[in-house]
Order: structure tokens, then sequence, then C-alpha cells
């Protein structure tokens, strides 16, 4: 996940603002050690080492994200996979050689993807892969779910209206002293948007590519079909949290121009904006 934060927070002394920032980076920073999965030794990687074994048990922030994960790859019919790390792992390791991934390892690869396998014990709070190989990547919901844990920090230490911004993802409190809400500058929109007490994650492939043969490849990978977009695209998600737009976010890349009503239908409180253009050979 990595730990690459930003926060603006309002409180009723310098001391106070800094002792609650203090708190919302040690929580994130507890989460990167949880749901890595460049760290071998976190939560997850070790999860995945288990993989093709009995159910394990997991703790209460990797079950919550795993469930919500979980919903998602169902109810976006496989758009956004949690279990895609294989496809994705081989998909890093062709951008940065500039080749395309050889056929017999991606096929491989796309054999040990399916959110079916994974088997969530809520009684118990286990989680079982049932194939042996398996990898997840929460690389498109992880930041989302850190960004609220870090919101719920600071409301602990009485920090009320702060905007915690982890790359994509905007999870923001209550509006700043004099104000209506947190003003977003959207390129999506072509717009400002002035929100609060809500999340707002961003997706898109126009600036992370590697041009391959001639054609362009986006670090977003379709877990369906286990090839990189060739298209370029831009989406704008709003929820409630950032345990759903940031995972939303991703499964709109995927679908790009599809009719994803269905999706944000299942999700009260949601809208989303998409921008799809060819790249550019």
């Amino acid at each position: 996940m990595g730990i690459d934060a930003r926060i603006i927070a309002y409180a009723e002394t310098e001391d106070k603002a800094q002792e609650a920032c203090a708190a919302a980076f040690k929580r994130m920073a507890e989460l990167d050690a949880c749901m890595s999965d460049y760290r071998k030794d976190s939560e997850l990687m070790r999860l995945c080492d288990k993989a093709g074994w009995p159910p394990v048990p997991v703790s209460k922030d990797l079950f919550v994200v795993l469930e919500r994960a979980v919903e998602v790859s169902k109810l976006s019919f496989g758009a956004f996979d949690v279990s895609a790390g294989p496809v994705i792992g081989v998909w890093r390791t062709a951008r940065r050689a500039a080749v395309l991934p050889e056929p017999a390892a991606l096929t491989q690869a796309l054999g040990l993807v399916g959110w079916q396998r994974i088997r969530l014990d809520k009684a118990r709070q286990r989680v079982q892969l049932t194939a042996k190989g398996m990898r997840l990547d929460l690389g498109g919901i992880a930041k989302g779910y850190a960004a609220d844990k870090a919101q719920e920090a600071l409301k602990a230490k009485g920090v009320r209206s702060a905007l915690v911004e982890m790359g994509g993802d905007i999870v923001m409190s209550d509006p700043p002293p004099g104000s209506k809400g947190w003003v977003v500058r959207s390129a999506i929109l072509g717009k400002d948007v002035t929100l609060a007490n809500c999340a707002f994650s961003t997706s898109g492939d126009t600036e992370q590519s590697t041009v391959i043969n001639g054609r362009r490849y986006s670090h977003i990978v379709d877990p369906r079909t286990g090839i990189a977009l060739t298209s370029r695209i831009q989406v704008a998600v709003t929820a409630p949290d950032g345990l759903t737009s940031d995972p939303l976010s991703t499964a709109l890349s995927v679908l790009g121009s599809s009719d994803y009503s269905p999706l944000l239908a299942a999700f009260p409180g949601t809208t989303a904006a998409t921008k799809v253009l060819p790249f550019e050979r």
C-alpha cells in the first residue's frame, strides 16, 4: 500500500492538531504493515503464503477489507477482483522490461485469479484461499480504508474537521471553519466540487502506462482477461467512505464505457463520472 499521505486538520491548538495527525499517521502505518503486497512480512502476504491451506484467522482490519473487496468483485462481475495479484505481478515485470508477458506465464497467472476462491468465515473471522499460489492485491481498496481509519484516529483526538489524502483517495470530515465544505479540483468533472463527510476517489491510467511494441499499456489490468488496458480512462467516484469509493473507482476503470449504474445502485450514496479516450500510439 505505502504511506504517501497528506492531512489537513483544524483543531483548537496547533499542539492538538499535531497530536491528532501523529495518531492518524500511526494508524495508517499499522495498516500498511498489515495490507502491503510489497512487504513479505505483512499479514496479507502471510495469508497468501497459506493459500491452499485450511482457513486462517486474520485481524479485523484485514477481514473488513476483504469482505468489501469480495462484495465489489462479485457485484462488478470480476471487473474488480482482489485475487488479481498473479496477473498484476506478471504485468509489473513486463512493464519494467518493456516487453509483453509470455503467453504461458499470463495463462498460468490468470488461472489463479478468481474471487470465488476466497472463503470468508465472519463468525470466526477466518479466511481461506482455496487454490495454492493465489495472491491477493489490495492496491485498489486498502488506501481508501486507511484514509477512513485515519479520520477515525483524528476524531478520537477531537479533530472533526480534516481532509486525508492518499494518492487518488480523499476522505473528508466536517468542513473547514467558515466554509460549506472542502474544495476538490476534479479534472474529470471539469470543475471544482465542494464536499464534506464523504470520500472522493479517482482512478485512471493517463500517466502510468508503458509503450510496448508501439502500443501503450496501462498499469491497470482487467482481471477477467489478464490484459492491461489499452484505452485511457479517468474515473471519479464519490461515496460515504473510502472503503467504498476506492474499489468502485478501480472497477469503473476496467468497465470503461459500459453501463455501471447497477453497480453504483448497490452502494447507496455513490455517484461517479468517467472519461474515456483512446490511447495515443
